[in-house]
């Protein structure tokens, strides 16, 4: 082996030790700070105009996917009948 090889060893094994300590660390660096959220109070009427929200904004989703669907699938079937057409003509 050569020199500059055992180098790039040594230097790899003297970096084995600073991530063994950062494996296993999904929510930050101090395993002891507690994470805490600052909500705002909602009354009743507040929380069920938000879940109406939310239904509509989904049902609109929605029906853009099934529109986009639609269409991709109409414009595949198009493309798919003109290369069968043409493959066999």
């Amino acid at each position: 082996m050569s020199s500059n090889s055992m180098n790039v060893i040594n230097y790899n094994r003297n970096q084995l030790p600073k991530r063994e300590k950062f494996k296993n660390l999904l929510g930050g660096y101090k395993r002891s700070r507690k994470t805490e959220y600052n909500l705002p109070k909602a009354s009743t009427k507040q929380l069920k105009e938000i879940g109406k929200r939310l239904k509509e904004e989904r049902k609109v989703r929605m029906l853009k996917v099934i529109l986009f669907t639609i269409i991709l699938s109409v414009f595949l079937l198009i493309g798919f009948t003109y290369l069968t057409d043409v493959l066999i003509n």
